[in-house]
This record gives C-alpha cells, sequence and structure tokens, in this order.
C-alpha cells in the first residue's frame, strides 16, 4: 500500500480527501495524527500545520518528498493519480462549478460550521466543559441558514441532476460540502427538511455511498461515545 493518509478522523478536509479516495477505487492506509500538541515530524510536511497530508511512499517514505498537504491539493493530484473515475466535470462550466462550490465549502460553510457549531459544543465536552449553546444555537438560527439557502438553490438548479452538485455524478463539490454537513450532523443534526428538502435528499443521498459510510461511522462512533460519556 504506497497511499498514506494523514489526519483526524473528525476533520471535515481530511474527510473529503477519504471520500475521493474511495470514489477512485485507490487502497490507501489511514494513519491519525493527534495535532493538539502536533508533533514535529507532522509539522516538517505540513508547512501550513493543517491536516490532511497525503504521502505517496512509492515516491518516498520519508521527509517532505512524496508528500501534499491541504485537502483541495489532495483531490487535484488523485485525479491526475487515478483519473477514472473521474471526480472533476469534464465540461469547462461544471468544472469549475465544482472548484468553486469546494471552495465554497472549504471557506463559507467550514468558518461557522467549525467555530460556531461544532468547536463550542464537541470540542467543550472533550476538554470536560459545559457546551457553549449560545453560540451554537446563534449560529445555526443566524449563519448557517443563507448557506443553506443557497445550497438548496444550487441543487435546484439545472448545473446539477440527479441530486449531485455539478454534473449528473459525484464530484469534488458533492465530497467537499457532504464533508461539512456531517460535522454539523455529527452535533445538531440535518437541517429542517421543511425548509431545505433538497439538501436534506442531498445529504441523505451521500451519506448511503460506499465511499462516504466508513469514515461517517468512524465519526458517528466517536461523537456518541463522548455524548454518552457527558451524559
Amino acid at each position: 500500500m504506497s497511499l498514506v493518509l494523514y489526519g483526524a478522523p473528525l476533520s471535515p478536509f481530511v474527510r473529503k480527501a477519504d471520500i475521493v479516495l474511495r470514489e477512485k477505487g485507490l487502497e490507501f492506509e489511514s494513519d491519525p495524527v493527534n495535532i493538539m500538541p502536533m508533533p514535529d515530524w507532522f509539522k516538517a510536511i505540513s508547512p501550513a500545520r493543517r491536516i490532511p497530508v497525503l504521502r505517496n511512499k512509492a515516491i518516498s517514505e520519508e521527509g517532505t518528498l512524496g508528500t501534499i498537504p491541504d485537502s483541495s491539493a489532495i483531490c487535484a493530484y488523485l485525479e491526475r493519480l487515478q483519473p477514472e473515475p473521474s471526480v472533476y466535470p469534464s465540461d469547462p462550466y461544471l468544472y469549475g462549478r465544482a472548484v468553486w462550490l469546494e471552495e465554497y465549502a472549504d471557506t463559507v460553510l467550514a468558518s461557522p460550521m467549525g467555530m460556531g457549531i461544532f468547536r463550542p459544543i464537541f470540542f467543550n465536552l472533550m476538554q470536560k466543559k459545559e457546551p457553549d449553546l449560545d453560540t451554537a444555537r446563534k449560529t445555526w438560527n443566524e449563519d448557517l441558514p443563507p448557506i443553506f439557502d443557497y445550497l438548496e438553490g444550487e441543487l435546484a438548479g439545472d448545473q446539477g441532476s440527479n441530486g449531485f452538485l455539478a454534473g449528473d455524478s459525484i464530484s469534488v463539490a458533492d465530497a467537499a460540502v457532504m464533508s461539512m454537513l456531517v460535522q454539523i450532523e455529527l452535533v445538531a443534526g440535518v437541517p429542517d427538511v421543511s425548509r431545505w428538502p433538497l439538501l436534506v435528499g442531498f445529504f441523505e443521498q451521500m451519506a448511503a455511498r460506499p465511499s462516504v459510510q466508513p469514515t461517517y461511522a468512524i465519526c458517528k462512533k466517536i461523537a456518541t461515545k463522548q455524548f454518552d460519556l457527558n451524559a
């Protein structure tokens, strides 16, 4: 096995790379990294001090050679490493759309999801603190609805089909958006189906994919254990 994905199971960015690896049918090893504190050996291969990092041991088994940091760079590399099945649409417009929606998920959705929902609840519980429900409720009620509205509208448009965001098959956009939605679902549940039916349908469709189930199951197990310990 030549590919190693370094990271933590609960990271949505690790999850995105994991999904793409599985969609492409690539064999890989998951190597968990405790990033608090981040070990020196990992700092050396992650200049931005972030996860994930992918290593291709066929290139090098140590040092920076053979490593690629950042989930978006990893997904782009995997597309060239194994072009089929593709996770980037061949149509130029849909290609740009997929890259944009990946960026939207990684930035616009990731910020309130992480700092406003996941960290105030889950991180506090991990540190044996009371969850910051005021921050979480404000984020859920004020910050996330416009984002959900946008994604609902994109799913309703004619750019995608079959419940996907960019074309009629799964793309990096779907992997990125789903990875963030999982993070929200773990601590707060899915969005209101009566207001965002297409987005909830998208989540359910993606959750059923074989490429999503392994990492989702691990995260659900971790989250359930954490909430049980603090019940």
